[in-house]
């Protein structure tokens, strides 16, 4: 049975786990600085995931990018890059972004490195935003290159110029992390975006099980080696609130691997033989991305807090 477009909107269920996600990185970090650009970095990353994952479905088995959704979250996520610019300026010239002037906000971009870096990622979000509009817009069929580079770049950017940079190998290990957890995520909403029919699920479910162990294989190894060269003793997972954040991202992390087991042998087999319903699939697809939503609101926390 198709699944109807309006089921699709149980992907938002995405939008309060993240922000549970960004709750609970708080409540673990007592005594640290809560930022309240957290839950809007959080958002930018899920959707430059998304984008990325759109841009990666030729690379499963040859399905068409959907060029019109794809131009809608590239756009979202540009609005909201420029929100987090702002939010970022104003908290720079401790004035709030009700009190930012044109001149304070050009200083922001052009002389500070978190400026610029900022800036950067919001023109990679509007590249890809405009790219994926003349695509859907043009008659000829356009490569998904350009969309995969900008939202990667939009999505490393500042990991590799954060505070990853000052560790051994961060930048890169840090780079390897953040895109292998976007495309583990972007590409299962992608697919929960495109798939219709049981015939769909069963030629894209299984290519994708197959990135999601290669991902999830790259984001253990980083996310390990980057935990034990930042706090450098088991002590501080417990002692600090960023330890402990991290510990509960190990944790939850370890929760998706366990369910992504169980999915492998419930739910992609079945699915690949065409016996499981759209809907279903579509549902268990809803509670994964969920369940991953809610890690990369504590991931947010993470990176705010660092």
């Amino acid at each position: 049975m198709p699944t109807s477009a309006r089921a699709r909107w149980a992907l938002l269920l995405a939008v309060p786990a993240t922000t549970l996600g960004v709750a609970l990185g708080w409540a673990l970090a007592a005594g640290q600085d809560q930022h309240a650009d957290t839950l809007v970095r959080a958002a930018t990353d899920g959707l430059a995931a998304t984008v990325l994952g759109l841009g990666l479905l030729p690379r499963l088995n040859g399905t068409a990018v959907p060029w019109r959704v794809a131009a809608g979250v590239a756009a979202v996520w540009t609005v909201l890059e420029i929100l987090l610019l702002v939010l970022a300026a104003g908290a720079a010239d401790d004035v709030g972004p009700g009190g930012l002037s044109l001149a304070e906000f050009g200083e922001f971009v052009t002389g500070l490195s978190t400026g610029r870096v900022d800036a950067l990622v919001t023109s990679c979000a509007a590249a890809a935003a405009g790219y994926a509009a003349w695509s859907y817009r043009g008659s000829a069929v356009r490569s998904a290159d350009p969309v995969v580079a900008l939202s990667a770049i939009g999505l490393v950017l500042r990991p590799v110029t954060g505070h990853l940079s000052q560790q051994p190998f961060g930048s890169l290990l840090g780079a390897a992390h953040t895109l292998a957890a976007a495309a583990w995520f972007g590409l299962l909403v992608a697919i929960s975006l495109v798939a219709r029919s049981r015939r769909d699920w069963a030629a894209l479910l299984p290519a994708y099980s197959t990135w999601a162990l290669r991902c999830v294989a790259v984001v253990a190894a980083s996310g390990v080696v980057n935990a034990l060269v930042r706090e450098g003793s088991l002590a501080a997972f417990v002692d600090t609130g960023y330890g402990r954040m991290l510990l509960a991202k190990v944790v939850l992390l370890t929760g998706l691997v366990g369910l992504g087991w169980w999915w492998r042998r419930t739910w992609v087999r079945p699915a690949a033989e065409h016996r499981v319903d759209a809907e279903v699939s579509l549902r268990r697809a809803v509670g994964e991305v969920a369940a991953m939503a809610v890690v990369f609101g504590l991931a947010a926390a993470l990176a705010t807090a660092a």
